[in-house]
C-alpha cells in the first residue's frame, strides 16, 4: 500500500470507529508499518486539517471528530471496481434507488484515470438474473428505515392473493431473490414476504416500536445468515 492509499486508509479506519480511539501501534499492526511511520502519517493529516487529535491515558490514541465533514475520499480501481459490483447486485433488491445514488457518488470522487480504468474492467463482468426487478418493492426499504407500517397485497406460492398490514423488520438476500421479513398482523407472527410476489405497497402513515430481530427465529434450515458489517470485519 502507497501513502496516499495508506492516508485514506486511516482516515477511514478513525471514522469507522470514531469516536473511539486507535492507538499508534494497533494503526501500525494494522497497517503493516512502524509506529513512527503512523506518527508522520497522523501529523500530515492533521496538518492538513483533518479533524484528527491525540487521546491521553493508557487507553488511549487517536481519535476523529465524527462532527466534521469531511472532503470526499477517493476510490483506487479496485475499490470502485468492487463498489460498482456491489452496488450493481442490488439491482433486483429493495435499495435500487439508493444503490443506483450511491454508485453515482462513487463516480464524483473518483478520478478520470481511474474512473476510465474502472469502466474497462467492468464491460468483463455480468451479472446472471432469474427474474427482473419487481418495481413495487423499492419503497420498501424506507419503511424499515422509518418504522412505518405497510399495508401489501402479497401473492403466495399457491397463487393465492391476501391483503396484509405488516410492521417491517428486516430483509433477507439470497441469490437474486430478496425477502421482507416483518410482523404480520393477519397471522399474527413473523413472516418472510419475497419480493417478486408483493405486487402492491402502500405507506399507512401509521408508525410502530420496531420489533427486535434475531437470526435464530428466521428459522433458516438451509445456508448460513450472513450479516451485513458497515464498519468491515474489524469492530
Amino acid at each position: 500500500m502507497n501513502r496516499t492509499d495508506r492516508l485514506y486508509a486511516l482516515v477511514e479506519e478513525l471514522r469507522a470507529v470514531a469516536p473511539r480511539p486507535r492507538s499508534v501501534r494497533w494503526l501500525a499492526d494494522r497497517f503493516e508499518v512502524s509506529s513512527r511511520t503512523i506518527e508522520r502519517d497522523l501529523s500530515a493529516l492533521q496538518s492538513s486539517g483533518v479533524p484528527i487529535w491525540a487521546e491521553p491515558g493508557r487507553t488511549g490514541g487517536y481519535c476523529l471528530d465524527p462532527s466534521h465533514t469531511l472532503a470526499p475520499l477517493g476510490f483506487t480501481v479496485d475499490e470502485a471496481l468492487a463498489m460498482a459490483i456491489s452496488l450493481g447486485m442490488l439491482e433486483t433488491s429493495p435499495f435500487r434507488d439508493a444503490a443506483i445514488s450511491a454508485l453515482r457518488k462513487v463516480v464524483a470522487v473518483t478520478d478520470d484515470r481511474s474512473l476510465k480504468e474502472t469502466a474497462e474492467l467492468a464491460t468483463r463482468i455480468h451479472l446472471l438474473d432469474e427474474r427482473p426487478a419487481n418495481a413495487e418493492t423499492r419503497g420498501i426499504g424506507e419503511a424499515l428505515r422509518t418504522g412505518h407500517v405497510l399495508q401489501i397485497a402479497y401473492v403466495d406460492r399457491a397463487g393465492v392473493a391476501t391483503s396484509r398490514s405488516v410492521e417491517p423488520m428486516g430483509f433477507v438476500g439470497k441469490g437474486g431473490d430478496w425477502y421482507l421479513v416483518a410482523w404480520c398482523r393477519l397471522r399474527d407472527g413473523l413472516r418472510a414476504f419475497r419480493g417478486d410476489r408483493i405486487a402492491e405497497v402502500k405507506l399507512t402513515g401509521e408508525r410502530t416500536q420496531r420489533r427486535s430481530l434475531r437470526a435464530e427465529d428466521l428459522g433458516v434450515v438451509q445456508g448460513e445468515l450472513r450479516a451485513v458489517n458497515p464498519r468491515g470485519n474489524r469492530l
